[in-house]
């Protein structure tokens, strides 16, 4: 019984080491479907606008300046944890802050460290697969029920073997040679990798834009307390100049009511403006990491100082070279592309080695070596339409990836132009805002000495402050404007972090 018994027990372990060998499925990975856009924005935006607004008599202002910023750049992480903050903020303070934990940033950080991971599982298709396995099994097995019915005259064969045991450590290999779909696959995705990098800069001069304008914001909405804080104080010095005269009798009650209504409008103005500097310094905060409130101060100023560009033409050229957006784009293209390519190589045959060595036996001392090493080709035939609808779905990709690209040439060339135009505009603006406001604080002055002298009543007072005010804002206003005109122009043209420096010089206050 000993050498049939023997005979039992291999074929026992041959069909043990059948259930370890490897087996592999039918075809090769399918091309990755990309989605239709490549504009990874996160769903948020930032845009300065200089609206035209209608003119009045008493007013020059022809530009309506704002800062309007949406999604995940509205917003952002805590700051002041990393970077202690002292309570004065600079620009180039807030712009920091801003770029490292405006969630604009954040997320798009995030998205390029997920496109990253996305390229190495992509790789790993294309590099050897090796995995190991150890094992102890016990077994009992019915030979009967598995129909070896051996007869031998003389020799009684048993129907149950067992229960023995064997174990088993196994390594196995699997190496891609020549597939062309999982190659492309791999380009793809290092194109779109690329391009949430791209993404990644391009939101850091949006943040740039958004903090920087919001910076520029509070400054306008504190110039406008300041120059509401005057009118106050002239209002209520002709109100007390206007009720000394009624008591001379030389002015009627009419006219100190008139002034001191006067008063009264200077005080809402007041109110109004001072609640909506802490909102305007709420928001920034809110850009730029800090506790949501305004008890902080800017240390900056960014008075009026001329800014011409030479060439349009040239800044547009040069947009067109910084600008991440652009790369952003041209990436996108090249990820269809390269994803169209891995579409059409699954028609193409794929090459694959795979081997297989494993120690079996009934104990380590008792074992044997035994491998396998299979070469495969794959030639695929027909996948019943799979690849033609990859196919198709790839030039759908790339058609829409193509124009967005156009598209996003032409929109970079729009920004560089209207940038150069508002900063026309602006200038001119402030030119005429100064003349204006210089007549018209000369008009008051000469009303109010008029009517000390008894000439005329307090309405005409009245109107020439009226007139100083709107110049004042005018004034401020075309100010704003100006300064948000060279923001815009640092954005469209690039590396807008780096075109501050050379277009906003500022001069150090200290706002309460």
């Amino acid at each position: 019984m000993k050498p049939l018994g023997s005979v039992v027990f291999l074929t026992v372990l041959a069909g043990a080491g059948a259930a370890f060998a490897q087996s592999s499925s039918g075809g090769g990975p399918s091309a990755v479907v990309l989605p239709a856009s490549g504009r990874n924005n996160q769903g948020g935006s930032v845009g300065a606008a200089e609206l035209p607004v209608a003119g009045t008599t008493t007013s020059v202002n022809t530009l309506n300046p704002s800062v309007q910023i949406s999604g995940p750049y509205s917003g952002s992480a805590r700051s002041t944890t990393a970077m202690p903050f002292s309570g004065s903020l600079s620009l180039q303070e807030a712009l920091e802050r801003g770029l490292a934990y405006n969630l604009g940033a954040v997320g798009l950080a995030q998205a390029a460290r997920q496109t990253s991971a996305q390229v190495t599982v992509a790789r790993s298709a294309l590099l050897p697969n090796i995995n190991g396995n150890l094992s102890e099994t016990v077994e009992q097995t019915n030979l009967a029920a598995m129909g070896l019915r051996i007869g031998v005259p003389g020799f009684r064969i048993p129907s149950v073997v067992g229960p023995f045991n064997y174990f088993a450590l196994q390594a196995s290999l699997s190496q891609t040679v020549a597939n062309m779909t999982a190659l492309q696959n791999y380009r793809s995705a290092q194109a779109t990798a690329r391009a949430s990098q791209f993404s990644l800069q391009n939101a850091r001069d949006l943040i740039t834009l958004a903090v920087g304008g919001a910076y520029l914001q509070v400054l306008a909405a504190q110039a406008r307390v300041d120059a509401a804080q005057a009118q106050l104080d002239t209002a209520n010095a002709v109100f007390h100049q206007s009720s000394e005269q009624h008591r001379q009798g030389v002015l009627s009650q009419l006219n100190v009511d008139q002034s001191q209504v006067r008063t009264f409008i200077q005080q809402q103005q007041m109110i109004t403006l001072r609640n909506d500097l802490a909102k305007q310094k709420i928001n920034l905060a809110r850009l730029t990491g800090l506790a949501p409130n305004a008890g902080y101060t800017l240390t900056d100023s960014f008075p009026f100082s001329p800014a011409t560009v030479e060439s349009v033409d040239a800044a547009v050229a040069q947009a067109l070279q910084q600008r991440a957006d652009l790369k952003a784009a041209q990436s996108q293209v090249e990820a269809a592309a390269k994803a169209l390519s891995a579409a059409r190589a699954e028609r193409l045959p794929s090459v694959a080695v795979s081997g297989n060595y494993q120690v079996i036996g009934t104990n380590p001392a008792q074992s044997h070596g035994a491998f396998n090493v299979v070469g495969s080709l794959s030639i695929p035939l027909w996948q019943g339409g799979r690849t033609a609808g990859d196919i198709a779905q790839a030039e759908a990709v790339l058609a829409q990836r193509q124009a967005e690209l156009d598209d996003t040439r032409g929109q970079i060339e729009a920004e560089v132009r209207q940038a150069c135009l508002d900063l026309d505009a602006a200038a001119g603006q402030v030119e005429v805002a100064r003349k204006n406001l210089q007549v018209a604080g000369e008009t008051l002055e000469m009303t109010r000495a008029r009517m000390e002298a008894g000439v005329i009543n307090t309405l005409e007072v009245v109107q020439a402050q009226q007139t100083v005010a709107s110049g004042q804002l005018d004034l401020i206003d075309s100010v704003f404007a100006h300064n948000l005109a060279k923001l815009s122009l640092a954005r469209a043209l690039g590396h807008a972090a780096d075109q501050i420096p050379s277009l906003l010089t500022p001069q150090t206050a200290s706002l309460p």
